[in-house]
């Protein structure tokens, strides 16, 4: 099984997949003080299958049980992810009203196609103390961010991840991309964007090398171990409290997968969140995963399965078996992309130039 890296290494290598912010971040921020937040959408037109996982103890979401496979919608036109906590999900509504004045959504009415409900599922990250409480995500702010959305797109302190916060170190937003070569899944793309705002660390204490480049190395992200004074500051830094924390994200694959496939790549994801963080899934944490699939990848031919499995059982697990490596990627993406917000430093001002090889 062999794959490679797409050319810009991000979820829009997925056909059909666009990603855009909108945050609001002043310059002289600090906790408590300043505005330090914002919001990301993945926007699929046409829509697109999608399934959800929670696996953090304390979720704030939205439409995720709509997204249930035993449920009777199968289609999705964006995906909100922000900060702010609960009060974030109002960027929601100006997600859908963008999707609304462009035609996109569920056609409700056959007589006038402009009647439509567009589907928008979201997941927040709990930022609030980071810049002013009450400086939140707003529909203004959804409705610029669907706007915004594009193949290209800013990684790091931007959009969801502005606030973002990883244990002792500053959070963000980041993304990766595989594509097959060969095996069931050839020809085929998955990709992940992830917001890392978690309780856990993101980095090893006794190298300073953050714990997803575990699986790839550190050459893969052309990292180099710090130095003895880098590590020891680092590791000087107070830990976050407790009131910062979730990581979210979505994977997406131009496979063609029913929503119970997209459950279960949204699941096996998960696996990648916690090879990078340390620890996931507290109680603490709300962290949350969508999957999509746009079904635009033609699928290979000549992998013929018993009839008691699903048909697209190994092209299933060869997305998988990338949807976790994608997540664990993106997570040191979003880490090395990160700049320092509202005094939180970043990974990239601890360790500076030492930690590029």
């Amino acid at each position: 099984m062999n794959s490679v890296v797409e050319p810009r290494n991000s979820i829009t290598d997925v056909a059909g997949v666009l990603v855009g912010h909108h945050h609001s971040v002043d310059a002289g921020a600090t906790i408590g003080a300043g505005a330090a937040t914002g919001c990301t959408v993945v926007r699929v037109p046409g829509g697109a299958t999608e399934s959800v996982d929670v696996r953090g103890g304390g979720p704030g979401t939205r439409e995720t049980d709509l997204l249930d496979p035993g449920n009777t919608v199968r289609q999705v036109d964006a995906v909100l992810l922000t900060g702010s906590s609960a009060y974030g999900l109002a960027a929601a509504d100006g997600v859908m009203r963008w999707l609304e004045e462009h035609g996109e959504g569920i056609p409700m009415d056959p007589a006038d196609p402009s009647r439509v409900v567009p589907i928008v599922p979201g997941a927040v990250i709990f930022d609030l103390p980071v810049g002013a409480w009450d400086i939140r995500p707003t529909a203004d702010f959804g409705f610029l961010a669907a706007e915004d959305a594009a193949e290209e797109f800013a990684r790091g302190s931007v959009g969801a991840g502005t606030g973002a916060r990883a244990g002792s170190i500053k959070g963000g937003i980041g993304t990766a991309s595989v594509r097959f070569t060969d095996g069931p899944a050839a020809g085929m793309t998955v990709g992940a964007l992830i917001v890392a705002n978690p309780v856990g660390s993101v980095f090893d204490p006794r190298t300073g090398l953050p714990w997803g480049v575990g699986t790839d190395g550190p050459e893969h992200f052309g990292l180099r171990p710090p130095s003895g004074e880098q590590l020891a500051a680092a590791n000087a830094l107070p830990v976050k409290g407790t009131v910062l924390n979730t990581t979210i994200g979505v994977v997406a694959t131009d496979a063609a997968l029913d929503p119970a496939a997209c459950r279960r790549l949204a699941a096996t994801a998960h696996d990648g969140l916690a090879r990078a963080i340390r620890p996931a899934h507290s109680p603490l944490d709300g962290d949350t995963l969508f999957a999509l699939a746009t079904g635009t990848a033609e699928p290979a031919a000549g992998f013929p399965l018993p009839p008691a499995f699903p048909a697209d059982m190994l092209v299933l697990d060869q997305l998988c078996t990338a949807a976790a490596v994608c997540v664990e990627r993106a997570i040191v993406d979003a880490i090395l992309s990160a700049t320092t917000v509202a005094g939180i430093p970043s990974y990239a001002d601890l360790f500076g130039e030492s930690g590029r090889a």
